[in-house]
């Protein structure tokens, strides 16, 4: 199986995403679910709810089998709006630091509606099981294989009966809606519309997908950055852009890479429904620290892909490749869109 831990998490808040509802938060609340950064934990730790978590936990559920009156509600769950549609290609529920307090069975469904409705309107949606109720183990990180060919917005992680799950995360292909890029000069190179990296010379301290994350990185961490080089070569990486495209304005932004920003960088592209052959988009061009570059095209061509080469070696916080949809890049879109319509 592929790695799907290499695609986008569709649910992260950094890309948009929100816990929009849970029946229960007693002790640990439900927006950590979907935090950026790795389950966090330190013992000992009080707050007036308990040992304070990383995670979302729920109070514990009291079974009847006393035959007493209780409070059963059958099991805990949490409702999560998507940053970005797309396919689901696995899912990964993490329990890390719940020992003692971990749901022992889970279960992920999903669904896909227009626009910007309420917890309350997703009730009678046509939620589809993408994650079959199977076994947790505690401090775990389980990784679930989605199948279903579809485009969703909305997942809904189900806990029997109650616990605790440290993060959610939802990865997949980013399938933007084509009626929100189209007829505009959109930023081809987003991963909120569909673009990907499919190749780097370097992953050691980050990866280069963080270049075409929205907004701008808070620090390093959200910065792709290479080990130093000690040959005579140089750094890369590739991105396939949203659709087929001619960029227009590209933007080098080396934001809070202060020592460790490339010297110089270039930018070429492809068009694989041409030659497929690499040609010159920027030539090899100083960069400065810490700053964004703006560098406006005069002829630049129909391209599916562009290469960003880093010399000799260093970090970049993101690239931005402005243009326009060509016509086969517009209903490239679209078919997409509607093939993997619920």
């Amino acid at each position: 199986m592929a790695d799907v831990t290499a695609l986008p998490d569709l649910a992260v808040r950094s890309l948009g995403g929100s816990v929009m509802a849970a029946s229960d938060e007693s002790f640990a609340e439900r927006e950590n679910l979907i935090n950026p950064w790795e389950p966090e934990h330190e013992a000992a730790t009080f707050g007036r709810k308990g040992q304070v978590y990383d995670g979302w936990e729920t109070a514990r559920r009291r079974p009847s089998a006393l035959g007493l009156e209780t409070d059963d509600r059958g099991h805990d769950w949490a409702l999560i709006r998507l940053g970005l549609p797309g396919m689901i290609r696995g899912v990964i529920v993490d329990t890390a630091w719940f020992r003692g307090n971990f749901p022992p069975y889970a279960s992920v469904e999903a669904c896909a509606a227009e626009g910007y409705p309420s917890a309350a309107e997703l009730t009678g949606r046509d939620w589809a099981e993408i994650v079959p109720r199977g076994p947790l183990r505690g401090d775990t990180r389980h990784l679930f294989p989605v199948e279903t060919a579809r485009r969703f917005t909305h997942v809904r992680l189900n806990i029997f009966p109650d616990g605790g799950v440290a993060r959610l995360r939802v990865h997949g292909e980013v399938i933007p809606d084509p009626r929100l890029l189209t007829g505009l000069t959109v930023d081809l190179a987003a991963l909120e519309n569909g673009a990907r990296v499919t190749g780097c010379s370097n992953l050691f301290y980050s990866h280069p997908e963080n270049i075409l994350m929205p907004g701008l990185p808070r620090d390093q961490a959200e910065c792709w950055e290479t080990a130093r080089r000690r040959d005579a070569g140089n750094d890369w990486v590739v991105v396939e852009l949203a659709a087929p495209g001619v960029p227009r304005l590209v933007e080098i932004d080396t934001t809070h890479l202060k020592s460790n920003a490339p010297g110089w960088v270039a930018l070429s592209g492809r068009n694989t429904r041409t030659s497929g052959e690499w040609t010159t988009v920027l030539p090899p061009t100083r960069v400065q620290p810490d700053g964004r570059h703006r560098f406006r095209l005069r002829s630049a061509p129909e391209l599916t892909h562009v290469r960003l080469d880093l010399h000799p070696d260093g970090g970049l916080a993101r690239l931005r490749v402005w243009g326009d949809l060509t016509d086969h890049g517009e209903r490239t879109l679209h078919d997409r869109w509607t093939a993997f319509a619920v």
